[in-house]
């Protein structure tokens, strides 16, 4: 039987002190003496966009990863706490996703639900605030995670548009609605294309893509190192679905029959001479960032469920990983890409970890050029003072311990699932390779960064 939920919960808050520092010899988590564990998850294959919209909504792929994980557990789905899911562009039957997610899942109508908000990072930030609920003791058992489908991101009506339709609609009589039919002209018909938009920072009217660019030229990151890049992700994730690698993904069906088992965006004949002939996209003629070296437009879903050690006892649950630390940073807008770099080493000085003593690392792929600058910002002895408070270079990052299964450049970015997506397939790899602890990050439009650090159980 599930235990019978609170209707009214009490607004708290995390606060950094040092009392929460961790010491590297016994981790703790950061949340608090409540220990979070990560018991299972589940993800969609990631479903490049192709010019129309994709088979599935949003709510029907964030249904289609996590039925089959609530399936497979030894409760009920009415045992769940909470349902919290991050999605950025939901659908207007879709204003929040995570309740009608829980739902169609039998969670029950008195499971809360909601989602959160956070670009690029939504995902992450659903896995944080569960993390939050349960270390805080108002949750035992939460389902979160992230989901979007970019291919059905709204188009809008413009502003002239909206307008009109007010007026028609005050508009009585037929002399009214002939005046007002006289009105309209054509500007009144264009469209305002919602992934466009929010692709783009509406404070400096920068696209992502500019932003790639400017930190790109910051960093000496030249279009042979970005295409590069773009080809080993190709080629990891190529390796990964060869060798059964991405076991965290369910096969989902379509209405007309049809089944989709795996990550569609990859091409496994990209080469560095392919790659070269292709235009730069957001700075013409003269830039570097191609929507070859770019993450793709990609729909899908990622779900995992969390738990305190009581519900491991009270259902008889195998946690798999524990989340031990959280970073929320922010910088210049103008320079988002660099977010991973800023909201990484706060995690890393907490716990009195560097580098190497992180056995691998998951950071979103949105450019080629922001991994890649992220990491030379952490070698340059400037930057680490002036921007990251350091008192000298964090150092170099391993590429044998980064995103060894391919990235956003291969896999793609459906902004509100990647951040749970990452953290799901960084706690796989521990498992497979029979590692300690890892690192999830990603940047975030707006510019921000966040960070979240996992260790095997």
């Amino acid at each position: 039987m599930a235990e019978t939920k609170k209707t009214t919960r009490k607004k708290t808050s995390r606060k950094k002190t040092a009392s929460s520092k961790t010491k590297a010899s016994k981790p703790k988590s950061w949340y608090g003496r409540r220990a979070v564990y990560i018991v299972d998850g589940a993800r969609t294959p990631q479903l490049k966009a192709r010019g129309k919209q994709g088979p599935f909504s949003a709510a029907d792929l964030a249904v289609g990863c996590a039925r089959p994980l609530l399936a497979r557990q030894n409760f009920d789905p009415t045992a769940i706490d909470e349902v919290i899911m991050g999605c950025v562009m939901p659908s207007a039957d879709e204003a929040n996703i995570a309740r009608i997610l829980g739902l169609r899942l039998n969670c029950g109508k008195d499971v809360p639900a909601y989602t959160v908000q956070r670009n690029c990072a939504s995902g992450m930030q659903a896995l944080d605030n569960a993390a939050q609920s349960i270390a805080m003791r108002r949750s035992e058992l939460v389902l979160a995670g992230g989901v979007e489908s970019m291919s059905r991101a709204p188009v809008l009506l413009n502003n002239h548009m909206v307008n009109w339709l007010g007026q028609w609609m005050q508009s009585k009589t037929f002399t009214q609605k002939i005046k007002t039919i006289g009105t309209l002209r054509p500007k009144f018909f264009a469209p305002i294309i919602g992934l466009l938009r929010g692709l783009s920072d509406p404070v400096n009217g920068l696209s992502m893509g500019q932003t790639a660019e400017i930190i790109a030229d910051r960093f000496n990151i030249t279009r042979e190192m970005m295409d590069s890049y773009a080809v080993q992700s190709h080629q990891r994730l190529a390796s990964a679905q060869d060798n059964n690698f991405l076991s965290e993904i369910e096969t989902i069906y379509d209405t007309k029959g049809n089944f989709y088992d795996h990550d569609d965006g990859v091409r496994r004949d990209s080469d560095m001479n392919s790659l070269a002939k292709l235009k730069p996209v957001f700075d013409r003629p003269f830039g570097s960032v191609t929507a070859g070296n770019s993450a793709q437009i990609t729909d899908g879903a990622s779900v995992l469920l969390l738990a305190s050690e009581k519900a491991l006892k009270d259902y008889n649950l195998t946690p798999i990983a524990q989340i031990l630390d959280c970073e929320w940073a922010g910088l210049e807008p103008a320079q988002m890409g660099l977010g991973p770099a800023h909201a990484i080493p706060p995690v890393l000085k907490r716990n009195k970890y560097s580098l190497s003593d992180i056995d691998y690392f998951e950071i979103n792929e949105a450019f080629a050029a922001q991994v890649l600058s992220c990491l030379a910002a952490w070698q340059d002895e400037q930057y680490c003072k002036e921007e990251l408070n350091l008192d000298g270079p964090l150092g170099e990052l391993d590429m044998n311990k980064l995103n060894i299964d391919g990235g956003g450049v291969s896999i793609g970015h459906p902004v509100g699932a990647s951040g749970a997506r990452i953290v799901l397939h960084l706690m796989r790899i521990l498992e497979r390779t029979n590692s300690k602890r890892g690192i999830a990050s990603l940047c975030i439009g707006g510019g921000q960064g966040g960070a979240m650090m996992i260790e095997r159980v």
